[in-house]
């Protein structure tokens, strides 16, 4: 009943088959689990841009898959949409300068993100027939490419381009990283991924999302299954989001 009332599938029949955009982090992670046991099949799509962290970080997405065992669930699509040329020099294709534990939710805003990669995962949507796109997209993000008014003009886009009739969903949008975390407990949480400057195929320790993640997990009074690099220091209380 808890999750009934606390996710939005928005009326989503249960047949109908459903993408799930993941990474390895947290919340996209607990989307699929939770859709995994909700609908009748669900096709997880990694859009893989070659960012620093992204290798570990599909390491991780693997075993979570395999660890979940669910039936309803497909093998994962990776797509490949490189962002090199746009970004240049950034922290997030070097690793240089990542944003640390003590900086605001707005350091680690990747420019268009979601105008990739929602434009890449939609055309996937489209040409398999797979008419619903879920994102796992929480209360509070700051950013203006994750507000359902976005996502439903980037659907619409899509929509009047190729003649069809795709939805995206925010089952999430109304919950804190907290609450998302006490829903997805009995999933294989250790095999999450939210670190930007791993180290030795482990969390760093010290990065914005280490931290976060890292406040998520106390504030739901959860044991930690992290591995860090550096273990975290106690760090300012503030909103968990995801991006």
């Amino acid at each position: 009943m808890q999750e009934m009332m606390a996710v939005d599938w928005a009326d989503l029949p249960k047949e109908v088959p459903l993408a799930v955009l993941v990474s390895g982090g947290l919340d996209s992670a607990v989307l699929l689990g939770l859709a995994a046991q909700r609908q009748r099949l669900v096709q997880p799509i990694y859009i893989r841009c070659g960012l620093c962290w992204e290798t570990v970080e599909l390491s991780y997405l693997r075993h979570f898959l395999q660890a979940l065992d669910q039936p309803s669930l497909r093998p994962v699509v990776i797509l490949d949409l490189p962002v090199a040329d746009l970004y240049d020099r950034h922290w997030s294709l070097d690793g240089r300068n990542v944003p640390g534990a003590a900086s605001a939710d707005d350091a680690v805003y990747l420019p268009g993100r979601n105008v990739l990669l929602l434009s890449k995962a939609l055309l996937w949507c489209h040409l398999h027939q797979v008419c619903v796109l879920a994102l796992g997209t929480l209360r509070g993000n700051p950013f203006a490419d994750a507000t359902p008014t976005f996502m439903q003009r980037m659907a619409d886009l899509v929509n009047q381009a190729c003649q069809a009739q795709l939805r995206v969903l925010q089952p999430l949008r109304l919950l804190d990283k907290s609450q998302v975390l006490a829903l997805g407990r009995h999933l294989p949480l250790r095999w999450t991924f939210s670190c930007i400057a791993p180290q030795n195929h482990r969390h760093c320790g010290r990065c914005n999302k280490c931290a976060e993640r890292q406040r998520a997990f106390a504030q739901c009074a959860l044991p930690d299954p992290t591995e860090y690099a550096t273990e975290p220091s106690n760090y300012p209380d503030k909103q968990a989001t995801e991006h």
